[in-house]
């Protein structure tokens, strides 16, 4: 009878070191892999910075296609009519060309910091507008190109990108157009530029241009031909 009670304590006290041996490792599991998370929480953002850090320095030139094999077509010269034709805002209105290069516009521009928008959190076309009026180009890209992750990367790294000193140390957007944004783009074409200059004596104009593929040499061409001081109200940021 002794004997069976002892074997009983000694399986008793075995099932109880196993017990405390299954708690200990899976104790140290559970901090390893909060361990990891936790270093995944901080090195996600830690990467952005570097990879926005390295961005920052490269040449808009240096990113996408050659111009040669973005499928450019000559930029047009788009009548404009006069620049502080504000409107109110929520109110739609109807462009003559699309995109748009000038005419009117809310009375609030979209946030000279921001380079980028996705289909998410881009303001109303409107809004934009007001930007050319102060002398910004915009990069517009349709939906297809909004669809595809890799060109859209390719978009937001040109975004933060060194622009060439004629876009007066950052006059530049790059923002989806939608198809229920304005009438439909050439056949072919996916990004489209524009422009709203001062113009020869004085007469505004409007300016595009559309590619079929994503260029930094073109963009960098079009912002040195229609440079943003060239404007009808320069020097606003």
């Amino acid at each position: 009878m002794a004997k069976a009670q002892q074997s009983r304590r000694d399986l008793i006290e075995k099932m109880q070191r196993d017990q405390a041996r299954s708690d200990r490792r899976r104790t140290m599991l559970i901090i390893a892999v909060s361990i990891l998370v936790g270093l995944g929480i901080i090195a996600v953002p830690a990467v952005k910075l570097i990879q926005d850090s390295h961005a920052k320095n490269q040449a808009v030139a240096d990113l996408g296609v050659k111009a040669a094999a973005a499928s450019c077509d000559t930029p047009t010269d788009d009548p404009a009519g006069k620049s502080a034709d504000h409107r109110p805002d929520g109110e739609k209105i109807a462009y003559a060309v699309s995109p748009p290069s000038s005419g009117p516009h809310y009375q609030t521009w979209a946030p000279f910091s921001k380079k980028f928008y996705s289909a998410e959190d881009r303001p109303p076309v409107e809004n934009l507008v007001h930007n050319l009026e102060h002398g910004y180009t915009l990069l517009w890209y349709n939906d297809e190109i909004a669809k595809d992750k890799g060109k859209l990367a390719t978009i937001e790294k040109l975004a933060k990108a060194k622009l060439p000193d004629a876009a007066d140390g950052g006059f530049f957007i790059a923002a989806p157009f939608h198809v229920t944004d304005g009438a439909a783009w050439p056949a072919g074409k996916k990004i489209a530029f524009s422009h709203w200059s001062a113009g020869p004596e004085g007469q505004s104009l409007g300016h595009r241009q559309f590619c079929g593929d994503i260029s930094g040499e073109a963009l960098t061409t079009f912002i040195n031909k229609y440079p943003a001081q060239d404007t009808q109200e320069p020097g606003l940021r």
